[in-house]
């Protein structure tokens, strides 16, 4: 990857959103180990695409998102590949976390009152965000967690990895179009830690090399290679 042109760390609980040209590289690193960060992708020149987990996942044939995936719109295009991955897991499926759960687990706490040491959620932390975009709540959709791991039961129930994260841990995704990036990093829907997560992320922003032929996101399925085609005429279209 390239030298970073920004680079900033987002403490436990907080979220952030920035549009990102198409050629960007974003690199998350987990500071302490532990952390979650949910995230959602719109087009920002049509606000109705976005990100759809259910096409991302059954067009690569997995439930479980690493290196060499793409990350879809509802339109069949590629908002994001992901180039680099330390983990070889992160979901998509359990959502987020609501603010009666964050309650129930380790208590009432408001930023007016508690400050940075609040317990923000992960619901009420995307409607901030989207709210500066003139969104709300009937725009949430089925967002990533990067970062997290869940697996299933012999009854079938979902149970989050604990410490499947260590310091260190980093992902990189490499935008295939201009991109709408929200983020949080506040606890998974599925934490059962005794204690308030306190995970911090660095970001770090930089441009991605030139995507060629042979790239292997672009050839790690069949599919990928339609979602990149998309993507072209997509960006044809807008020349």
């Amino acid at each position: 990857m390239n030298q970073a042109h920004y680079t900033t760390t987002l403490a436990s609980g907080s979220h952030w959103s920035l549009r990102l040209r198409k050629g960007t590289q974003m690199t998350l690193t987990d500071v302490e180990g532990g952390a979650n960060i949910g995230m959602l992708f719109y087009n920002p020149d049509n606000l109705l695409e976005r990100y759809n987990a259910p096409d991302t996942l059954k067009c690569q044939h997995t439930f479980k998102l690493t290196r060499g995936h793409c990350l879809y719109s509802d339109m069949g295009r590629i908002f994001a590949s992901i180039v680099e991955d330390s983990l070889g897991w992160h979901e998509t499926v359990c959502g987020n976390s609501h603010a009666d759960q964050v309650t129930e687990r380790w208590g009432a706490r408001n930023y007016q009152n508690d400050h940075n040491d609040w317990h923000q959620n992960g619901h009420d932390a995307f409607l901030v965000e989207l709210a500066k975009y003139g969104l709300g709540r009937a725009d949430l959709a089925a967002n990533l967690n990067l970062f997290s791991k869940v697996v299933t039961d012999a009854d079938g129930n979902l149970q989050l990895v604990e410490d499947h994260n260590q310091p260190g841990s980093h992902i990189s995704l490499r935008f295939e179009m201009d991109t709408l990036v929200l983020l949080h990093s506040c606890p998974h829907p599925l934490n059962r830690k005794l204690e308030y997560p306190a995970s911090s992320v660095e970001i770090s922003l930089a441009e991605s090399e030139v995507v060629d032929e042979q790239d292997y996101c672009r050839n790690y399925r069949p599919e990928n290679q339609r979602g990149f085609a998309n993507n072209a005429l997509y960006h044809l279209g807008q020349r």
